[in-house]
This record gives C-alpha cells, sequence and structure tokens, in this order.
C-alpha cells in the first residue's frame, strides 16, 4: 500500500470541505482531498439546490415531471464547479474513495495510506429515518430520493415539520398533491412562533394540512401508506421523512485517532479542533452544531486562518443567518423574542415593522410580512423576518451583527426607494421613533433652538 504524504487531507468534498480544499491549494499547501461518494455533497445533489430549484418550479406552474427536469439541469449546470477534474486542475490529489483513521496521523483510502499534518472531517450529515414501528413496509423517501421521484405523489404525507418538510410541502401542493405534516412539536419551531405564525397560515390557506403536537407512532402499508398518529390515522399515497438529520461518523473509525464524538458528531473546541487529537479539525454538520451550508464555508474560513497561518481563529454563532423558502420566506438571525427576553430581561427592546407599509410592497402585492427586531443597549442582538425575501433582507442584518453595528447605522444608510430593502430601515426607525417624536425633552429643545435661531 503507497503511503502518501500532504499538508492538509480534507475527508469530504461537500461545500465545506470543498472550500478548505480551494483556499489551501491556492495558497500553496499541499491538498489530499478525498470523497467517497457525490462531489458536491448534500447541498448540491440533494439539499440546498434541487429544493430550491423545485420551489420554483413549482411556482411558475410547471408540470411535475418537467419540474424534476428542471431539477437535474440546474445540478448539472452548477457541478462542474465542484467537479473531481476542477480540484485536480487546482492542484489537489483527489481520492474517490471513503476514509477510515488507522492512527493519530493516518487515514486510508483508495488503497493507500495518507499521511497528514492536519485532517479535516467534512463529512456532513444524513437525513435522520426514526425507528417508527412498521417503516419497513413501505418505501420512505427522504431528501436524498425525492427529487428522483418522476411520479406526482396523490397524497404526500411528511413526517417534520421543519424547515425542509415545509418547503416539499408546499411545492408539492402547488404541484396538486394532497399534502399533509405530521409534526411532534411545533411546526418551524427553531424559528420566531409570530413570524413562522405567518408562514404556516398561508401554507394552510393553499390546502397543507399542518397536525402540530402530534408523533406519528405506527406506519403500515395499507392500500398505500398509512401513519397513525397520536391524533387518529392518515392514509396517503407516499412518505417522506423530514425530521432531522444525523453526522456522518460511522465509516471513519475516529476512535483509532483518538478523537472524541458526541451524539451530534466530532466533539470540538471553539476552534473547530477534535477534543483528544489537535491534528484533526472537524466543520459543517459533522462538528455537532448549527447545519447549513453557509455555517460549513464559514468553519472553512475559520479554519484555513489557523491551519495555513498558525493564527488564533474561533468560530461563533450569533451572526449566523438561517432562512426557509417558503412562500412568504422566513429567516432569522441571531436571538429570538424569547430567546433575547429570557437573556436581556427588561433591557430588550423590540422593533416592529409590517411589509403592508412598504411602498414596494403594496405595489407588488406582497404585503404579507413582519420584521422585528430584538434590540439591547442600541444593538440588534436578534432579527426575525417573515415575507417575500425575506431570506435576502436577513442579509443586512447579518452584516450589522457581524460587525457589531449599532441601529444608528442602520438607520443612517440611505436606500433606493421604492424597494423591499426599505423595510430593514424603516424598522430600525421605529426602534428610534418613540425617542424622537415622543420624548418630552426633545420637544423643549426643538422650541428652544427654534427661539434662539435668527
Amino acid at each position: 500500500m503507497n503511503d502518501l504524504k500532504t499538508d492538509i487531507c480534507v475527508i469530504g468534498a461537500g461545500s465545506g470541505g470543498l472550500s478548505v480544499a480551494a483556499g489551501a491549494v491556492q495558497m500553496g499547501a499541499r491538498v489530499v482531498l478525498i470523497e467517497g461518494h457525490k462531489m458536491g455533497g448534500d447541498c448540491l445533489n440533494y439539499g440546498c439546490v434541487p429544493s430550491k430549484a423545485l420551489l420554483h418550479a413549482a411556482k411558475t406552474g410547471m408540470d411535475y415531471g418537467p419540474a424534476k427536469d428542471h431539477v437535474a439541469q440546474v445540478i448539472e449546470t452548477i457541478a462542474p464547479v465542484d467537479s473531481q477534474e476542477r480540484f485536480e486542475g487546482l492542484g489537489c490529489t483527489v481520492i474517490r474513495d471513503f476514509a477510515r483513521f488507522t492512527g493519530p496521523d493516518t487515514v486510508e483510502a483508495g488503497g493507500r495510506t495518507i499521511r497528514a499534518r492536519r485532517f479535516v472531517v467534512a463529512t456532513g450529515s444524513r437525513p435522520f429515518v426514526p425507528p417508527i414501528p412498521g417503516l419497513g413496509s413501505v418505501t420512505v423517501h427522504t431528501n436524498e430520493t425525492i427529487f428522483d421521484l418522476r411520479d406526482r405523489p396523490e397524497h404526500l404525507i411528511i413526517v417534520g415539520g421543519g424547515p425542509i418538510g415545509m418547503e416539499m410541502a408546499q411545492a408539492h401542493i402547488r404541484f396538486g398533491s394532497k399534502v399533509t405534516v405530521v409534526e411532534a412539536e411545533r411546526a418551524l419551531g427553531r424559528d420566531d412562533p409570530e413570524t413562522a405564525a405567518i408562514v404556516l397560515d398561508r401554507l394552510r390557506e393553499q390546502g397543507v394540512r399542518i397536525l402540530e403536537r402530534t408523533k406519528a407512532l405506527e406506519v403500515t402499508a395499507d392500500g398505500g401508506v398509512t401513519v397513525r398518529t397520536s391524533d387518529g390515522s392518515i392514509t396517503g399515497s407516499h412518505l417522506l421523512m423530514a425530521v432531522g438529520r444525523k453526522a456522518n461518523v460511522e465509516r471513519l473509525d475516529l476512535a483509532k485517532a483518538g478523537i472524541a464524538t458526541t451524539p451530534r458528531g466530532i466533539d470540538v473546541g471553539p476552534d473547530l479542533r477534535a477534543r483528544g487529537n489537535k491534528r484533526v479539525y472537524a466543520i459543517g454538520d459533522v462538528a455537532g452544531g448549527m447545519q447549513f451550508t453557509h455555517v460549513a464555508g464559514y468553519h472553512a474560513g475559520v479554519i484555513i486562518r489557523s491551519m495555513l497561518f498558525g493564527l488564533p481563529a474561533k468560530a461563533r454563532t450569533d451572526h449566523i443567518p438561517w432562512a426557509t423558502y417558503t412562500d412568504p420566506e422566513l429567516a432569522q438571525i441571531g436571538m429570538t423574542e424569547a430567546e433575547a427576553r429570557a437573556a436581556h430581561g427588561d433591557r430588550l427592546e423590540v422593533a416592529r415593522f409590517d411589509f403592508h407599509h412598504n411602498d414596494r410592497a403594496i405595489a407588488t402585492g406582497r404585503t404579507a410580512g413582519l420584521i422585528k427586531l430584538m434590540v439591547v443597549k442600541g444593538r440588534p442582538v436578534g432579527v426575525s423576518i417573515a415575507g417575500d425575501g425575506a431570506g435576502e433582507l436577513i442579509g443586512f442584518w447579518a452584516l450589522a451583527i457581524a460587525n457589531r453595528l449599532k441601529l444608528s447605522a442602520v438607520a443612517g444608510t440611505v436606500l433606493p426607494y421604492p424597494t423591499m430593502a426599505e423595510i430593514n430601515k424603516r424598522a430600525a426607525g421605529a426602534y428610534f421613533s418613540p425617542r424622537l417624536f415622543e420624548s418630552a425633552g426633545v420637544k423643549r429643545v426643538v422650541r428652544a433652538v427654534q427661539r434662539w435661531l435668527p
């Protein structure tokens, strides 16, 4: 078995691993990139890219078959950016196999032993399928198989009311399927309840049946798929499981490298180094934190600073936004109102602005929506948005929170009229308005100045 020595060995060619590999090799490091499945990982092949393509197709009125063709075409268009050929062209050695650790500084893959100064585990996650009795008797779809389905489901039962479940629910109701969502807790439970309710109300208006506080107890093949729940039984034609994800660690033989794990993945410190083996970093879903493609990309930047330049670098989460791409969209950064009240008590102020007061929203008929700012001592600590383009609007607040800007900086920004982006500035204005227009002190000062001015 041939030994291969390198500076950095990246295990997993999803968004995080590819970002590390591309950055490191172009800055002069020797890089081995190992991938046992598809280049581009979950995001390109089963997640962000196909789901947004399907949502677009559903919104524009395509039939189900052509919509799946559209999904495949989108993946095919993006795939060369993540391809083996591109990364070999950059200078990486690419091995297409599953890797396993054989010691603290070695892995085996593709019939070779790779010895590296640093390892990056970026193996991502896969759909978690809970042990519900009877699942083995039916075809169970996940996000890894639903995009290959060519025939439109007559009645799609979705177990799980998180972002994946709700996006697929809206897409399929628009394709003409009947859709029932079964959620054990609160649908869109990670998000602010008030803004989430705007999205859930729209989905219910469109015909999606959403059963909250309802547990799936048993599944049977009964002329289709029957799910027995804590609130009765539902019979449909297809079943989609969307209850969460599980880190991909089983194949890695982490114990042989002394790497500690948790139920959520690899146990890492704030610097994203694995506890038990400082040669190893873990990024993205497998690091056991927030499971978003953009977090994996952010992690890549953090560890490149450490691995290539020997500089201290730690990951943070308070500035990480996320979005659900339903119509209307739902977006969040930092704390929700409940979280902010628990953390800051009476110091918290909440500023609100409704989309129906925005002139662009009125002009285009996109008035259903709300933005809430959680503010402490003049700085935003969280933002919740529901409405058209919420995923775009939250980027403004990602910039503000990442750079610890005060709301005065937002209020002083001039934006073109009429745009949806003005919603962000008007929300900041809602924070300052009581201070300016309802303050007796301000009015006294203005009157005094007016008497003094010539």
